[in-house]
């Protein structure tokens, strides 16, 4: 009725999980660096496989 029992796509989980990252990463970049650059590697990731996934599509 109005996308209460939508379930989300995995681009859309991805996706999610990448801003996730990113905010934790920022959060942790004044507090211990090599937290933050593991947090920022892991969305990085993350974003190649959106990218690779909408090159599947295209």
């Amino acid at each position: 009725m109005f996308g209460i029992f939508k379930k989300k796509s995995e681009r859309e989980k991805l996706n999610e999980r990448y801003k996730k990252l990113m905010k934790e990463s920022h959060q942790l970049s004044t507090t211990d660096r090599s937290k933050s650059d593991q947090k920022f590697a892991e969305a990085q990731e993350l974003l190649t496989q959106l990218d690779n996934m909408e090159k599947e599509n295209s």
